[in-house]
C-alpha cells in the first residue's frame, strides 16, 4: 500500500493506493490520524484502492471518530467498488460522508 499526502485547500486528501490490510493499515492509519490532530479536514481518496479488510475499515473508523470528537470534517472519496462493498456489508456507507470523487467534494466548497 501506499499513502500520499497532498493539500487541496481546505482539506488534506489522504490518497490510499493498493491493499488496505492488517499489514499496511497502521500507515494508512497514522497518515489520517496525523492530519486530523494538526486540524485539517480530511478527505481519504480510495480510488486507488483494490482490497480493504476489517483493519484498514478499523483505521478509516478510527479517524471518524477523531474528527467528530474534535470537529474536524472527515470523508471519504472514489471508494472503489471492492472497498465500497465492505463499507455497505458493515453499514458504514450510512455512516461515512462518501464523495463520487475528490473533485465532487472540493467543488462543493
Amino acid at each position: 500500500m501506499e499513502v500520499h499526502l497532498d493539500d487541496r485547500s481546505p482539506f488534506r486528501v489522504v490518497r490510499l493506493s493498493g491493499d488496505v490490510d492488517l499489514h499496511s493499515s497502521p500507515r494508512a492509519r497514522q497518515a489520517i490520524l496525523d492530519c486530523l490532530r494538526a486540524g485539517s479536514p480530511v478527505l481519504v481518496d480510495l480510488s486507488g484502492v483494490s482490497y480493504m479488510d476489517s483493519s484498514g475499515v478499523a483505521s478509516l473508523v478510527e479517524g471518524y471518530q477523531l474528527a467528530r470528537k474534535t470537529r474536524v470534517e472527515f470523508g471519504l472519496a472514489a471508494a472503489s467498488a471492492p472497498v465500497l462493498n465492505v463499507l455497505r456489508l458493515a453499514r458504514l456507507d450510512q455512516v461515512f460522508p462518501i464523495h463520487p470523487s475528490v473533485e465532487d467534494r472540493l467543488s462543493r466548497g
